[in-house]
């Protein structure tokens, strides 16, 4: 006997979790005291392929980002692999997820697109995603594609919620 499916029933959950996340962190005032804001991280940022391509690593003082199936990573601490000039510069400033896929580094390869990716070259892109970008790396946001379709509406598949390091709490 099947139940209903995942998905709809921990909707219910997941609302409870916000309403008390963010009941938690209310300001609390004594009698006569002005309550104080909550502190807040930093809020998850969208790229558009522009803004992402100014993080190539080409400039000394700004930090160095790259894309993996639509999630930006601070890539500025493995600067000796990403900098100007090293062996994985490529891949910087722009979505790569192909190439990742791949293990290429070739020009074609260097987009978002996965279509005609073999399940093995799949398997690999899900395997580096997890154990070396989501592993070792910051995630700084969200590329635009993730979210909205090419014409600019919202991906209705989007889930904020199911985004690797986003913390819903944090964003409202």
């Amino acid at each position: 006997m099947a139940g209903p499916a995942p998905g709809r029933r921990l909707r219910p959950l997941t609302a409870l979790a916000l309403v008390l996340a963010l009941a938690s962190r209310l300001p609390t005032a004594r009698a006569g005291e002005t309550p104080r804001p909550a502190e807040r991280g930093p809020p998850v940022r969208l790229f558009t392929e522009e803004e992402l391509a100014r993080y190539g690593g080409e400039e000394e003082d700004q930090p160095i980002y790259l894309a993996v199936k639509g999630v930006v990573f601070d890539v500025t601490s493995g600067k000796e692999f990403y900098g100007r000039g090293a062996p994985y510069n490529a891949l910087t400033g722009k979505d790569s997820t192909r190439g990742v896929a791949k293990m290429s580094l070739d020009p074609a390869d260097l987009t978002h697109d996965i279509t005609g990716l073999t399940a093995k070259e799949l398997e690999a892109l899900d395997e580096v995603f997890t154990k070396v970008y989501k592993a070792k790396y910051p995630i700084v946001g969200y590329t635009a594609r993730r979210i909205l379709n090419e014409d600019g509406s919202p991906n209705l598949d989007f889930k904020p919620e199911d985004q690797p390091h986003f913390d819903i709490k944090d964003e409202f």
